[in-house]
């Protein structure tokens, strides 16, 4: 497919309003495509480069694209910045600098959607001390024989974020509407395969196919996740609980398989390097190919340490050694997704609990209470407080284990602080001592398309150290600027704390966050993790019956 025709289709479904008419739309391009072509189609419609369990990153931030875009378009690059400042969105910015582009190459070639996916491969290759250099040469030529349309997605598809609404949701309905195969069925799919690409190419076989494929070590699958809830509306539910301690660290994968072992963050990135003597445990714990769900703490003399202690250890690229013998770091294995050849997340979550007891040593299985009487979970939870940790985690028994899934079949109980995971999308400079970093933050949650929608500003809650990282964190993202304002990309999340949620008509969701505060950065935590608008508005009503 020309890169044209994919625009050409983006720029479709950005003017259009409807879920229907887009799953429409999507739908029919899909039944038309060859097999090369369809993977690359459904990843670059919904904002994304890779699969989503693929370690390759293109690694382009927003001064890369500007400076090819004012190497192509014979401009200063001031001028690029200042465009992208008028406009605000730097696709649009890019377009209107593509059509009036002075330096014109004299083989200038129309883009496939091939030869977009070779350079971002080559991209991602790209390392060493020439490499800058390298992906300059690249930018410059696919921005050199883009259109000016095919430069509005082109920056935007770099950049991650396409801006035209397609979620996970509307792609697998479109990708089950032209293969006449279940919206379940691809959607179990995925779950295993990570990669809504791939699934595509096998809904091509139908739906025994998509039911037929399971999880493979080495490519990481998302983790299940929970909502905040009560022992008592669970136990009404389940009758039965499977209550365990809520740590205070960092979620792991752990795969094994052929005498190789790998360990994969919250974010599937792969982190091997930085704890391998967590990895060594985990190792020695088990005989079989396995792949492993749980969370690490740090320790010191028994006592769990703050989260941020994890994170050292897991930023670690250089000196690993030194910083074992400084931080001391545990495994807690909570559940089991596969073992010899065998995939398990379709079991009930008890029988993968009696599979992972049997499979892995004590020593690092988290201790588990089963139990349907509220006051001996009470005190499981009263016991974890006492110990350190930040509360207790409670489980359906019956409950399969779904990837990427945050649904009331495992819900948290803490302390009755309400915090929120959002992420940031804009920042505004400080005053006074601060002006040369940023001192607010405005926060967006996930709309139900992949959007990122406005919450709520924060201001308070940083120290000095806090604010330094929060500004080195985000000066290299920087999408644009408008006044004291500083539009950013969508990929710092962090937790805040709040006092409640109110109805607000100064934010599109139309809901804000009454007294915010920073509690910590989440860079265990991807943008795709972030509370929704839906939660927010669950949240709400409960609040509003409380």
């Amino acid at each position: 497919m020309d890169f044209l025709a994919f625009s050409r289709i983006c720029e479709s479904l950005e003017n259009t309003n409807g879920r229907l008419d887009m799953t429409a739309i999507v739908r029919d391009a899909l039944s038309s495509l060859d097999e090369a072509d369809l993977p690359l189609f459904i990843r670059y419609l919904m904002g994304r480069t890779f699969p989503d369990w693929s370690q390759e990153k293109i690694g382009i931030g927003p001064n890369s694209v500007y400076d090819a875009v004012a190497y192509v378009a014979g401009r200063d690059r001031r001028a690029v910045v200042s465009t992208v400042n008028r406009s605000g969105d730097p696709g649009r910015a890019v377009e209107s600098l593509l059509a009036k582009k002075e330096q014109m190459s004299f083989f200038s070639e129309s883009l496939t959607l091939g030869d977009i996916g070779h350079d971002f491969t080559l991209l991602a290759a790209t390392g060493g001390s020439k490499s800058q250099k390298e992906k300059d040469r690249v930018l410059r030529r696919l921005f050199g024989n883009a259109s000016p349309l095919e430069g509005r997605y082109l920056a935007r598809l770099l950049l991650g974020e396409l801006r035209i609404g397609i979620g996970e949701g509307t792609m697998r309905d479109a990708i089950a509407g032209a293969f006449s195969v279940s919206p379940a069925a691809v959607e179990h799919a995925y779950q295993a395969a990570n990669d809504l690409g791939e699934v595509a190419l096998i809904a091509h076989r139908g739906e025994d196919a998509l039911y037929a494929v399971h999880i493979e070590p080495f490519r990481p699958v998302k983790m299940m996740l929970a909502k905040q809830g009560t022992v008592t509306e669970m136990l009404s539910e389940a009758g039965v609980l499977a209550a365990e301690y809520k740590y205070d660290g960092t979620r792991f994968q752990f795969h094994k398989a052929g005498g190789i072992c790998r360990m994969y963050s919250r974010k599937l990135e792969e982190v091997t390097h930085a704890i391998p003597d967590v990895v060594e445990m985990l190792d020695a714990a088990t005989p079989h190919d396995i792949i492993l769900d749980g969370e690490v703490i740090a320790v010191r003399d028994g006592r769990p340490l703050p989260f941020q202690y994890v994170l050292r250890r897991f930023r670690r690229k250089h000196d690993v050694a030194s910083h074992i013998e400084e931080i001391t770091l545990r495994p807690n294995v909570f559940d089991i997704l596969w073992i010899d050849g065998e995939t398990l997340i379709d079991l009930p979550f008890a029988q993968r609990r009696e599979r992972l007891d049997a499979a892995v040593s004590d020593a690092y299985v988290a201790p588990q209470l089963v139990s349907g009487d509220e006051e001996e979970i009470d005190l499981l939870y009263r016991t974890a407080l006492d110990d350190g940790h930040e509360g207790i985690m409670i489980k359906n028994p019956r409950s399969p284990y779904t990837p990427g899934v945050r649904g009331k079949l495992w819900v948290k109980i803490k302390p009755a602080v309400d915090t929120i995971d959002l992420v940031i999308t804009a920042a505004e400079w400080g005053e006074g001592k601060r002006a040369h970093i940023f001192g607010s933050f405005l926060l967006s949650c996930l709309g139900d398309d992949g959007s990122f929608i406005p919450l709520s500003k924060v201001a308070t809650g940083f120290s000095d150290e806090a604010l330094q990282e929060m500004y080195a964190a985000l000066s290299g993202n920087i999408l644009s600027e408008e006044g004291k304002m500083v539009h950013v990309e969508p990929e710092i999340v962090v937790e805040v704390g709040y006092a409640e949620i109110q109805r607000s008509p100064n934010y599109t969701g139309g809901f804000a966050l009454r007294f915010p505060r920073f509690i910590r950065l989440r860079e265990d935590k991807s943008p795709e993790e972030i509370e929704t608008l839906r939660m927010i508005e669950e949240r709400f009503a409960a609040q509003s019956a409380r």
